[in-house]
């Protein structure tokens, strides 16, 4: 397999219509059912394993659901008009000081789907105008709109979906 772009070093054009809020949303929706689906029937001890001392499978879950609240706070940003957005952590403390990995799978899964589910339900109470509004992203410095945010939220979800999908595969697990 070739070799990724690390998040971090990626680019984003945010130039589509903000008429693709709803396939936006349900690229949201689909999250928890799919990460569920990878970390079935599969091992703690796998789960937990950590290759190249990167993250586990499970530890990539948790760190979506950590990042939860942040897609949160700035969703709600957007609609009281905020100007620039909230940063992120890049040093993903709250990850590493979770220790997810002593945590079990379900709690971390059902907790993800828990938070998700008020995501995509805050989403849908919005009126379409709302996907227009515009504020500052202070890593990447570029002014996006809530349906842009939309979309990176979706593409950082199918960033760490790939690892644990690839460790699978380190694994003998499948894809």
């Amino acid at each position: 397999m070739s070799t990724r772009i690390k998040w971090t070093d990626r680019s984003f054009n945010f130039n589509f219509p903000t008429a693709l809020f709803p396939e936006m949303i349900e690229r949201l929706r689909g999250v928890p059912p799919r990460l569920e689906e990878y970390c079935r029937g599969v091992s703690s001890e796998l789960l937990t394993f950590k290759h190249d001392g990167r993250w586990s499978m499970q530890e990539n879950a948790g760190h979506l659901l950590d990042l939860e609240s942040l897609v949160q706070q700035r969703i709600e940003e957007y609609v009281n008009g905020a100007q620039q957005l909230h940063a992120a952590d890049m040093s993903n403390r709250k990850t590493d000081d979770a220790n997810h990995n002593e945590t079990p799978i379900e709690k971390i899964l059902s907790d993800f789907r828990t938070q998700r589910t008020t995501t995509v339900e805050r989403l849908e109470g919005l009126s379409d105008e709302n996907f227009g509004r515009v504020a500052l992203h202070p890593r990447l410095n570029v002014e996006m709109r809530l349906v842009d945010l939309v979309y990176f939220s979706a593409e950082h979800d199918d960033y760490h979906l790939t690892r644990i999908s690839e460790l699978r595969r380190e694994l003998g697990l499948g894809s």
